[in-house]
Parts: structure tokens; sequence; C-alpha cells
């Protein structure tokens, strides 16, 4: 599979974790080249890597995304997280130094999602498929059985991944500015997408002991 990178001098650990997974990473230095330089079948992903000054780079992916349809991969330092947008300009992201491991597992993800859902009606994480249509979730190829809030809830968290939030936060970006339910209803809505993310997955939302919950 053709994997396109940005910038077009990408770092040696990048380049060694795509080859080492069996992809043809190919560097592009913008949209133009990488619609000029557009293997016969076609990218099977972009993964882009934000030096001191992220901006540049994150135009690209939001122009390749709408341009080609490219499922788009970030990889950040931790400390660019926190400034890092909802995701309207990528699809998943990894940290840095780069997990070869973890790198193949998510770039293999996005190449392979699941056709006929358009990309603004989607969002991915690993294994996991939301529908924005629909309000369907899929694990894999296994429907998870949600209700409406804890569907909302992990939308939520996908979106807005690394960063932790409060219960108070939650209760006000979740469920809305007039609702009046305590805390606990967080941690219960929570309790239950771990139990239905199963215990492989239930690690993605991480407890911050005193502050709330991280996803990612």
């Amino acid at each position: 599979m053709y994997i396109a990178v940005h910038p077009d001098r990408p770092s040696p650990s990048l380049i060694e974790g795509l080859l080492s997974a069996g992809f043809r990473p190919i560097p592009v230095v913008d949209v133009a080249a990488l619609a000029e330089q557009e293997p016969e079948d076609g990218w099977a992903a972009l993964v882009v890597e934000l030096g001191e000054d992220p901006a540049p780079s994150l135009a690209l992916a939001r122009r390749a995304r709408e341009a080609m349809d490219l499922p788009t991969l970030v990889v950040a330092s931790r400390a660019l997280t926190a400034s890092l947008p909802d995701g309207a300009e990528f699809d998943d992201f990894v940290l840095t130094p780069i997990d070869h491991h973890e790198l193949s597992l998510r770039v293999r993800r996005m190449a392979s999602r699941p056709a006929g859902i358009p990309a603004d009606e989607r969002i991915d994480f690993k294994d996991l498929t939301l529908n924005l249509a629909t309000y369907q979730a899929t694990l894999g190829s296994n429907p998870l059985d949600l209700t409406y809030m804890e569907y909302e809830l992990l939308r939520f968290f996908v979106t807005h991944p690394v960063r932790v939030w409060s219960r108070e936060q939650l209760l006000e970006r979740v469920w809305g500015y007039d609702y009046f339910g305590g805390a606990r209803t967080v941690d219960v809505h929570v309790r239950r997408l771990r139990a239905k993310l199963g215990e492989e997955r239930a690690s993605w939302i991480t407890t911050v002991r005193s502050v709330g919950y991280r996803f990612g």
C-alpha cells in the first residue's frame, strides 16, 4: 500500500516504521504534489508529521481530506496535543516517540475503513467506527448496543482525545447546560461504556483521579 507522507523530509523513525509494516511511503510537499504523485492504485492514507509550527501541516491535511477524501493520520509530540483541533483535519493520531507497532495498526485501520459511509458521516478510532448519520457504532464488524447518551458521550471522547475532561465539563458539553443531573451520571455512563467496549478496550477511557476522564 502506498502511503503519502508530509513533510517531504519526514523523520527516519516514521519512514522506518512504515517500511517495516510493509507500506511504501512517498513524501509529498503539498496538495498539488499529492495529486500529481498519486499511484495508479491510489493512496491508502496520508501521514502528516507536525513540527513546531503545526498550522501549515494541518491545513494540508484538511485540504487533502476535502479534495481527495483521504484518511489522514497525524504524528504529534505530547506537548502539541493540547493545541490540536477537534479532528476536522485528521482521522487519527500517534504520539512521538513513534511506536512502530501502534503506527502500523492505526494506518492499517484507516486504510481499511468501512466502505459506503461518507467521510463526513463517520468517525474512526482503532477498530471502532461511529456512523454519524445513523447513530450506530461498530467494533470491527460487531455492532455496539448503545443508548443515545452513551453514543453521544463516546462520540465526544473520540473527537476530543488525550485531554482530561472533568465530570462537570462532560455534563456541560455532552448533556447540555439545562441538565440538572449530578456528576454520578457521568460515572454511570462511563462504566457502561467500558463494559460494552469490552475488557481489552475499556482502558481507552482512563480515570484521572480527582479530575475526571481522558480518552485515548
